[in-house]
């Protein structure tokens, strides 16, 4: 019977696969916009109602792009329109969020020491989180504020980190990270189908109909574009961060999640002012030198078990494994085997974390991470790297029929 845990694996990896190819086609779509609009220049020769236009050189032609501030005179007959990439890319990465966190809430969201939530408890504050991003996002750019856009930007950081902090005092330190980032995610998708696209349509329709479209829909739908690209960075490093322990699983995981921002902002900006031919500011990588310094500093302070702390008592799940047959050989050769990497102090040369912050010394690290063991060292050879403790056939298979014991051969 072919394990339901791989074939729930390989879901996991196309719909990963998928999120990774829509994020590339719509960051690559975003600075490519961002950089040819600041990069406009007048020209005698400009239709009326162009603001701007561009010469460029690529894959042996070259390419004359004007742009229309509001609009041109008539609806040019062929339009293309960029909104599927975002769309694409929030629904796959909506989609890996279920099938990852809401579906292994209890390995990978829950954190009993700081929330002790039932599944669906998690699943709904995950939801809450990422919906109450947008709106509270959505009403400070509709607020009295929306004509200071530095303010607005100085307010919304504020917000991303009381909302970095309120992550890590519910979830686990990896799941804080990756659901600020999908908040983050949501608010520039939901800038994309809420605002900028319907801004859009509102000036097409005025054209086919004759009318001399308004100025500010376009106005506005430019500075939620802008929002997205000073947002884009950030959001890539949070969710890239859950392989990195040193990023997610120390306390000070919020303060580096809400400093990242500030990186991603200063790099921008340095791209930004090039692109648009307004300086060469290099102090914004002096700045970043120093914000990416105290990042480092900051995951220095002590390392604590982000799913099962040794003093935390067994979860449900873990208790099903720990009482399996087989369990007591199983958790002799995880912990022959890989503990030395595996560990709260490592002992093998040159490791001072564990890996992926997977700790795998007690009965209940082992039995909490009874699928990761299944699938890294048990169907393949992923664990331990290279074989490099000589982990047996036999012990292998005594992790395959331990594992679907306890599962009932899923």
């Amino acid at each position: 019977m072919y394990d339901f845990a791989v074939m729930w694996d390989w879901l996991a990896f196309a719909v990963r696969w998928l999120h990774v190819i829509t994020a590339i086609a719509w960051i690559g779509s975003s600075f490519y916009f961002i950089a040819l609009d600041l990069g406009l220049r007048k020209a005698p020769d400009l239709p009326p109602g162009a603001h701007g236009e561009e010469w460029q050189v690529h894959g042996g032609g070259f390419y004359h792009i004007r742009k229309y501030l509001v609009a041109p005179e008539a609806m040019p007959e062929h339009l293309t329109w960029f909104k599927w990439e975002s769309y694409s890319t929030w629904l796959s990465g909506a989609a890996l969020l279920a099938v990852l966190y809401w579906a292994g809430a209890e390995l990978y969201m829950i954190d009993p020491g700081k929330a002790d939530l039932a599944t669906w408890q998690a699943i709904a504050l995950s939801v809450a989180f990422i919906a109450v991003g947008w709106i509270g996002y959505d009403a400070l750019c509709r607020s009295p504020l929306k004509s200071r856009p530095t303010l607005v930007m100085l307010v919304l950081f504020a917000g991303i980190v009381v909302a970095s902090w309120l992550l890590n005092q519910v979830f686990t330190g990896r799941a804080a990270l990756l659901h600020l980032g999908a908040m983050t995610a949501t608010i520039m998708t939901a800038n994309v189908a809420m605002v900028i696209m319907p801004n859009q349509r509102i000036v097409v329709a005025d054209l086919k109909a004759g009318r001399t479209p308004d100025p500010k829909y376009g106005q506005i739908a430019k500075l939620r574009s802008t929002h997205n690209n000073y947002l884009t960075l950030p959001v890539i490093f949070l969710m890239l961060s859950n392989h990195y322990p040193l990023a997610f699983a120390t306390e000070n995981a919020w303060i580096i999640a809400a400093l990242v921002f500030l990186i991603g902002v200063s790099i921008r900006h340095y791209f930004n002012s090039r692109h648009a031919g307004t300086g060469n500011p290099t102090w914004t990588w002096a700045v970043t030198v120093v914000l990416f310094i105290i990042l480092a500093w900051l995951s220095t302070a002590p390392l604590y078990r982000d799913d099962a702390p040794e003093d935390q008592a067994m979860t449900a799940m873990a208790r099903q494994f720990a009482a399996a047959d087989g369990f007591g050989t199983v958790h002799q050769t995880v912990v022959g085997r890989c503990s030395m990497c595996h560990a709260r102090e490592p002992v093998w040369p040159g490791i001072r974390w564990a890996p992926k912050g997977v700790v795998l010394e007690t009965e209940a690290d082992v039995a909490g991470e009874a699928r990761r063991i299944f699938l890294q060292s048990g169907v393949t050879h992923a664990m331990p790297p290279g074989n490099i403790t000589n982990l047996d056939e036999d012990g292998r298979r005594a992790i395959r029929d331990w594992y679907r014991g306890a599962t009932g051969g899923a």
